[in-house]
């Protein structure tokens, strides 16, 4: 069974945190690290700072959505507080 990855990139030198989704984590992390993504290509410093398996697409695609919002970054930055001290 195809697994779906909801993951979260950490720039150290700007403290900005990037959410998405994949099929293909280690490819898609990749991707980041050779700058092929948009969003992060200016990043000079990516970290892979967390990650959920769901089973199927829509269930990523809605925690993706959740994590975006005002409660979703507040229950990260609680789940990985001790990444932050």
């Amino acid at each position: 069974m195809a697994m779906f990855y909801v993951y979260v990139l950490y720039n150290e030198q700007t403290k900005e945190l990037y959410k998405g989704f994949t099929k293909n984590l280690k490819l898609r992390f990749e991707q980041h690290l050779h700058r092929q993504v948009k969003s992060t290509k200016g990043w000079t410093s990516i970290e892979l700072i967390y990650y959920e398996a769901c089973r199927n697409v829509g269930d990523a695609r809605t925690r993706e959505k959740y994590f975006k919002t005002y409660y979703g970054i507040m229950y990260l930055k609680k789940r990985l507080k001790s990444y932050f001290t």
